[in-house]
């Protein structure tokens, strides 16, 4: 597949600001903070050596799981309607929604000790007395905590939103900044290449085309890995036409799952910083190593590239390119993904790790 002939990503697609309730993380991290309140309320009411901490702490994580994950359900089910409203009507009917369950366990609790003997540490009689009250104080600590919860949420969203805004400036100040050496270069070339090799012109036109296009997309736009190998070898064949036998690609990319999806430009900016960093500093030029491995269910990209073993003044720039491949890795896959760097003598070597989507693997 061509590389102009790319899908876009999800990044229009609207979000609310709860997390997924969907997700096996989310229901998790539910239960986990259910028991956690549980065994602190239970430490509270009963002490550390009270003779009805472990049946109070028993009783209080069912009703508290029954709630967490009651409120986690709906808040699933709710989801594609959440995500249509604004964030003060979302806001509410999250918190009606929360309410909603926290009265509807409330009651079931309150029937079933009604019912038996001893329930939640209250006799039936004196729980069916105070019946309005059990309901009511429920209902109002779920509005607290619900209140906060929300407010959490929506606080650590913003704060999201903030790094991304950040971080997809700096990748367009990336994009913006395809040297301007480079583009001169290669529209010399091709000039000259028009009166000697039309054919390996309007090659070079197709590429150079490719990379623009490809450096002017969304900064969450995903594309498959076979499509960014692509771009980066349009790179190659524009600045071999530049630097010619100086410059050689050992590729060994075979196997790969070519469909799994990237960010767009993770490999072009690290082929261009061996190159500028690497190739062209040494009078005789250098071969640069991209690999490809499977590592279990993630996917290792390695840049392996020459260096002056006796350096003049460093290059401005070397570590932009680096620093915008990590943060666009870590937007992308939350700490599932990585970016290493290993400086050996004379040589400097990158290391790209990273998931596979689910249809790749």
């Amino acid at each position: 597949m061509h590389a102009r002939s790319q899908v876009a990503g999800d990044r229009n697609e609207p979000r609310f600001y709860l997390p997924d309730f969907c997700a096996a993380r989310s229901v998790l991290a539910v239960v986990l903070i259910a028991e956690l309140v549980a065994l602190l309320l239970s430490l509270g009411r009963h002490g550390l050596a009270g003779e009805r901490l472990w049946p109070g702490l028993a009783e209080t994580s069912l009703f508290l799981l029954w709630t967490g994950l009651g409120v986690a359900a709906v808040l699933c089910a709710a989801r594609g309607t959440l995500s249509r409203l604004s964030v003060p009507a979302g806001s509410a009917l999250a918190l009606a929604l929360l309410l909603a369950v926290t009265g509807l366990v409330s009651e079931g609790a309150w029937w079933f000790a009604a019912s038996t003997e001893r329930v939640f540490g209250f006799e039936p009689r004196a729980l069916s007395a105070d019946h309005l009250g059990f309901l009511l104080r429920n209902l109002m600590i779920g509005a607290i905590a619900g209140g906060l919860a929300l407010r959490y949420f929506y606080v650590s969203q913003q704060w999201r939103r903030n790094v991304e805004a950040e971080a997809q400036s700096r990748v367009r100040a990336l994009q913006a900044r395809i040297r301007p050496h480079f583009l001169f270069n290669s529209m010399n070339t091709i000039a000259a290449l028009t009166r000697t090799d039309p054919r390996g012109a309007e090659q070079a036109i197709a590429d150079l085309a490719d990379l623009f296009r490809v450096s002017l997309r969304e900064h969450g736009e995903r594309i498959p890995l076979g499509s960014e190998l692509e771009i980066a070898q349009a790179y190659e064949r524009l600045e071999r036409l530049r630097l010619g036998d100086r410059l050689q690609l050992d590729w060994q990319v075979d196997g790969l799952p070519r469909e799994t999806l990237v960010p767009a430009l993770i490999l072009q900016p690290l082929l261009e910083n061996a190159v500028y960093h690497g190739i062209e500093p040494l009078p005789a030029g250098g071969t640069i190593r991209v690999a490809g491995r499977i590592e279990g269910r993630q996917v290792a990209l390695t840049i392996d590239n020459p260096t002056n073993p006796r350096p003049g003044a460093p290059r401005p720039g070397h570590r932009i390119g680096l620093d915008n491949v990590r943060q666009r890795l870590e937007l992308m896959f939350q700490g599932e993904a990585s970016l290493e760097v290993l400086e050996a003598p004379e040589r400097f070597i990158v290391t790209l790790r990273f998931p596979m989507t689910p249809e790749a693997a």
